[in-house]
């Protein structure tokens, strides 16, 4: 039968390891004794360290009450001695075991004792070097977003097909916390853009005496392109980065590693409803800034033109058409999804550290407005090739 070995008992019976300093003239002599092992070290490194303050030309190592050492006691004692050689004293070993002078002689020929310095590069090469990993780091991202997007169209049509996984509580928590508080900023700013493109635009257009189109401007502007993409700019600012620091904060807490360990799937418990949430809002907040827009032209509009509402009201009916307004909320569950999906998703990579939830979400507010904005270009110019 084979003996067992009981580990904690052989632990137990190391001596730990010492060190004694004596010091003559100009030598210091330092008595090493106990076992030099990996687990024992931790109790021993400040008395080591203290060595290299010795005021000596030449500090010696006695190992000979050394019982026994491994890899790492073998690595300590050799930087603590190119240390103190590096300080301009001499050191040296003196009276080692055979097994122990065996180590540190293996140790000392394997390790690296200057690492070489970084290579640096200039002009065209690092601009090139600098590109080229801008590059893949792009190319990463979009690999990671683009698994995540899969994960979230999974889970999507698995709780469209059973909506009893819906949650509903949280999806309407997420739909009063994106629509309903964002009314204010949301009405105010385009209230205000309505306000600056018909003063803008009545300036311009008195050279030519075509004021009265002022109101087309105001309309077309308004209602296919400024209403949705300010609404969409400011629910990035304020919701998609909300998302990023919600998610963020959590995992940091490891509030997400709970969820799985309880056998919760964090896309159907956080991510979903937010996706789901802000889908169904933003529609509805671009058509309050579509109609806030229009007042907003309309106030201008009858002081630098002196019409009545009602006349305005008129010539909007000719300025605009439903296809215009078809087309602004088309764009609207668009950027919604596309917003929380990087929020989320920013807000998932966040790592252990306050430091990482602020980074992630100012990344989550560039990326989210940069797609929105390349999205929203490429959208203008489909439905101008498509006359719609």
């Amino acid at each position: 039968m084979h003996r067992l070995i009981n580990n904690d008992a052989v632990f137990k019976s190391l001596t730990s390891p010492d060190i004694k300093v004596s010091q003559n003239k100009n030598t210091t002599v330092c008595q090493l004794s106990g076992s030099w092992l990996t687990q024992e070290l931790i109790k021993i490194l400040k008395s080591l360290e203290a060595i290299k303050g010795q005021k000596s030309e030449i500090i010696l190592f006695d190992l000979s009450n050394v019982e026994t050492m491994d890899t790492a006691g073998a690595l300590a004692l050799l930087q603590q001695q190119t240390v103190i050689e590096r300080a301009g004293a001499k050191s040296s070993f003196k009276h080692a075991p055979d097994h122990v002078l065996q180590i540190i002689s293996t140790v000392d020929k394997h390790r690296i004792k200057d690492c070489p310095p970084p290579k640096k590069i200039k002009g065209l090469v690092e601009l090139v070097s600098g590109t080229g990993k801008s590059v893949f780091e792009i190319c990463h991202k979009f690999e990671e977003l683009l698994s995540f997007l899969g994960l979230v169209l999974t889970a999507s049509f698995r709780q469209i097909l059973n909506p009893r996984r819906i949650r509903l509580t949280s999806l309407v928590s997420q739909m009063e916390q994106i629509g309903i508080h964002a009314l204010p900023i949301v009405g105010l700013i385009s209230f205000l853009i309505g306000v600056v493109l018909a003063f803008q635009g009545s300036g311009q257009l008195e050279r030519f005496g075509a004021q009265i189109f002022t109101i087309n401007l105001v309309a077309v502007g308004v209602l296919r392109e400024m209403g949705v993409l300010l609404t969409a700019i400011i629910v990035a600012g304020r919701s998609g980065s909300a998302f990023t620091a919600q998610l963020g904060t959590m995992k940091v807490n490891e509030e997400i590693d709970a969820m799985r360990t309880i056998g919760l799937d964090p896309i159907d418990v956080l991510v979903l409803p937010r996706i789901f949430g802000l889908v169904i809002v933003l529609p509805l907040l671009t058509f309050y800034a579509d109609i806030m827009g229009l007042i907003g032209g309309a106030v201008m509009t009858m002081v630098t033109l002196d019409l009545s509402l009602f006349q305005y009201i008129r010539y909007l009916q000719d300025a605009a058409t439903l296809g215009d307004f078809y087309v602004g909320m088309f764009k609207a569950p668009i950027f919604a999804f596309i917003i929380a999906l990087i929020g989320c998703h920013e807000g998932l990579q966040v790592s252990r550290s306050a430091e990482s939830v602020g980074r992630q979400t100012t990344r989550s507010v560039v990326e989210a407005i940069f797609f929105v904005i390349v999205l929203d270009a490429l959208l203008s110019i489909l439905f101008s090739v498509l006359e719609i």
